[in-house]
């Protein structure tokens, strides 16, 4: 029989490789304030895609790397190929814009009080615009997010300002999601985006999952359609490895 101290020093081991802590961000697109516990990695090997009548785009894969590099702080960056196509100029490949971020949460989750961050993203214009695989701008998000959880169900959402060539833009997301068990979670989320120069308002809706292979490995995905512009669905699907 394992002595106390062999258990004690299993359940610390567990511990460090497994951190509790709610799901969010990944697989949607409205994100959470709660950053990666300081000095643990989120990697994520992901495709996303948008698809409408006469184009489509997405990543094929991206890289997605968040590290907890102070105690409320996370470190962020994607790195994404892109595959473009268009009816006219037919099908691109190749590097897009690097996306970098920092999330800070300033309030811890309290019994009534959600936890609130704000996670600041640019994008580094790197991929050609000619080809279709880059904005060819810098682009930058300035967002405020909350989160609350109730037992097995989490909310979160927020909102603000999107500074991109064409056009500036609030956007506003919201999100719930519930626990089905330690290793299913669902989720159903709508994201806003207004331009701020009267274009089209643009609203997508997905329903999303994930699964939980272990504490280390873990499938994410989600689908749903979209609303007042030209794109007509959008999906996502990453592995994701946490240590």
């Amino acid at each position: 029989m394992p002595s106390p101290r062999m258990l004690f020093a299993l359940v610390h081991v567990i511990g460090i490789l497994c951190p509790p802590g709610a799901w969010a961000g990944p697989p949607f697109l409205t994100d959470d304030p709660e950053p990666v516990k300081f000095k643990h990695w989120e990697f994520y090997t992901a495709a996303e895609w948008t698809g409408a009548r006469s184009s489509a785009s997405g990543t094929l894969p991206h890289i997605e790397v968040n590290y907890g590099v102070l105690p409320n702080v996370q470190l962020h960056t994607i790195v994404p190929a892109v595959l473009a196509w268009t009816r006219r100029e037919g099908v691109a490949y190749g590097f897009g814009d690097i996306e970098l971020g920092v999330k800070l949460r300033f309030v811890d989750e309290g019994e009534w009080c959600p936890q609130i961050g704000i996670f600041p993203l640019v994008d580094l214009p790197t991929g050609s615009k000619r080809r279709g695989l880059g904005a060819g701008a810098l682009q930058s998000l300035l967002p405020l997010w909350l989160q609350k959880s109730f037992g097995p169900w989490t909310t979160y959402g927020g909102g603000g300002l999107k500074l991109a060539p064409d056009p500036n833009a609030i956007v506003l997301g919201w999100l719930v999601q519930r626990d089905l068990s330690k290793k299913f979670t669902l989720g159903l989320e709508t994201y806003i985006t207004a331009p701020l120069n009267g274009d089209v308002v643009q609203v997508q809706m997905n329903l999303g999952t994930i699964i939980n292979f272990s504490c280390l490995h873990h499938l994410l995905c989600s689908l749903g359609p979209s609303f007042g512009s030209d794109s007509a669905m959008q999906a996502y699907l990453a592995y994701q490895l946490t240590i």
